[in-house]
């Protein structure tokens, strides 16, 4: 007798096999059902979120003019919480030692010819300080698991490192870390360090799959892997971010485990992961991604992105360089809140750009732009490029931020930050096109502040940064 329990701490009860299997077979038995499928997007409507099973029954529709609803409703919603901001990092790599066998990544301890490398502090200095002279205030650094190389104690020495550069006007002012699986006292650690958000990629919920593409190494252990993030909560961190690698098994499976995972946190934790984000398998030295044989197509990847939207309105996502220019475009009007800017994928890679002889990058980019070039096209697409850090470093995080969310009120910070911190870039570091385009959309954004005792705040500001001032945040 299978048993699933959202609020149970234990993986495979939360996270339930024949519940995701009842679930697929009842969207597909559904997935025409005309009636149903107007009665759940009338319940998406009301912006509260959906269940796994509702929205899997939305994936499922083949429906042309119930599609068509989807994505608009996405784009509603994503416009309603969101705005037109999108928040930009980088990711940093610290180290890509790793002892465990994943298949799918070119870390892992078979693969011989791969170069492994691991920044010492005078080297993350100089890559933190070429990411700050980029405009970069939000990274995410990446580390394989080596408990020899990369112990958690390097780790917090490198954040540590991070949060005290501060070159010319540069400063990063969130370090959101992805890390392998640990313990809930580490992850204390990791908070007292005062990181932003623990982010940690299932890659894959079915479990079974899992241990195919886990065949040696810690990561092997399904159940410790999946159960991270209420360990990570445990420990005080309740900024989470969650998500799987799309193509390495069937997608629909990994969209209903996915939502799953964030219902589990909500009801054991009353908050849901801070972010989720949609990487795709792509190439890397060592792996060929057209060898797995669940990829999926551009216009099925913007349906994912939009049904997810849908079923967890309040929570961030994120795309990475790992789609290109067209498919980013697309996903960032259906949901899409964060994404990366001039990434290198390499450690050490943004003071030395790996040679063409050299092949040590975790996967290929496929959006090569500058940061300076995203944030123009950004702009140009009527969005407003933020590197906002405020809501982590004014308390208004987990259960805060959200409520603040659900309300809308979080609209009446964001929007005012938003528009300081791409002052601050436009004035330090932006070419001259970019920031001719910034200036007019920054004079055209403020008419849009609701409250004019907010509004001109933010003028007064936007001078005083001119002069040379910086940091100022609601």
């Amino acid at each position: 007798m299978w048993k699933y329990d959202p609020k149970s701490e234990k993986a495979d009860e939360f996270i339930n096999h024949e519940e995701i299997m009842e679930t697929l077979a009842y969207a597909q038995e559904h997935k025409a059902d005309r009636v149903l499928l107007e009665e759940i997007l009338s319940k998406a409507k009301e912006r509260k979120g959906l269940s796994h099973r509702d929205a899997s029954v939305l994936l499922a529709c083949e429906e042309e003019s119930i599609n068509e609803e989807i994505f608009r409703l996405a784009k509603q919603i994503k416009q309603d919480f969101y705005g037109n901001r999108i928040v930009l990092f980088a990711p940093l790599y610290l180290s890509n030692y790793c002892v465990n066998g994943c298949t799918y990544c070119p870390y892992h301890a078979v693969n011989h010819h791969m170069p492994r490398k691991k920044l010492t502090q005078e080297e993350v200095r100089r890559e933190v300080i070429a990411l700050q002279d980029m405009g970069h205030k939000r990274l995410a650094i990446e580390s394989g698991e080596d408990p020899v190389h990369n112990p958690i104690e390097y780790i917090l020495e490198c954040v540590n490192t991070i949060y005290g550069i501060h070159h010319k006007n540069g400063a990063i002012r969130r370090v959101n870390v992805n890390i392998a699986a640990t313990t809930v006292e580490n992850y204390k650690r990791l908070k007292e360090a005062e990181i932003g958000t623990y982010i940690l990629f299932q890659e894959t919920y079915h479990k079974e799959g899992y241990r195919q593409l886990h065949p040696t190494g810690p990561k092997s252990d399904y159940n410790y892997h999946t159960e991270a993030m209420d360990r990570a909560m445990q420990g005080g961190i309740d900024d989470v971010g969650c998500g799987v690698l799309f193509g390495l098994d069937k997608y629909r499976y990994e969209f209903a485990g996915l939502l799953m995972h964030a219902e589990h946190l909500e009801a054991v934790f009353g908050v849901g992961p801070h972010t989720i984000s949609v990487p795709r398998l792509r190439n890397a030295d060592d792996i060929d991604a057209s060898a797995f044989t669940n990829g999926i197509s551009d216009e099925t990847f913007a349906k994912l992105v939009a049904c997810i939207r849908i079923a967890v309105p309040y929570t961030g996502m994120i795309v990475s360089t790992r789609e290109n220019v067209k498919c980013r475009e697309r996903v960032l009007e259906l949901g899409i809140s964060q994404i990366s800017g001039g990434s290198r994928t390499s450690v050490g890679g943004y003071v030395e750009p790996e040679p063409e002889d050299e092949k040590s990058e975790q996967f290929d980019v496929m959006d090569n732009r500058t940061l300076d070039e995203v944030i123009c096209w950004l702009m140009e697409l009527g969005y407003v490029p933020s590197f906002c850090t405020a809501c982590y470093r004014e308390g208004r995080t987990g259960d805060r931020f959200m409520s603040l969310c659900k309300s809308g009120q979080i609209q009446n910070c964001c929007h005012p930050n938003a528009l300081m911190t791409l002052k601050e870039y436009l004035v330090d570091y932006a070419l001259p096109h970019t920031r001719e385009v910034g200036e007019a959309l920054i004079q055209a954004e403020l008419g849009t502040i609701p409250k004019e005792q907010v509004r001109k705040i933010v003028m007064e500001n936007l001078v005083n940064i001119e002069k040379g001032q910086r940091d100022f945040r609601f």
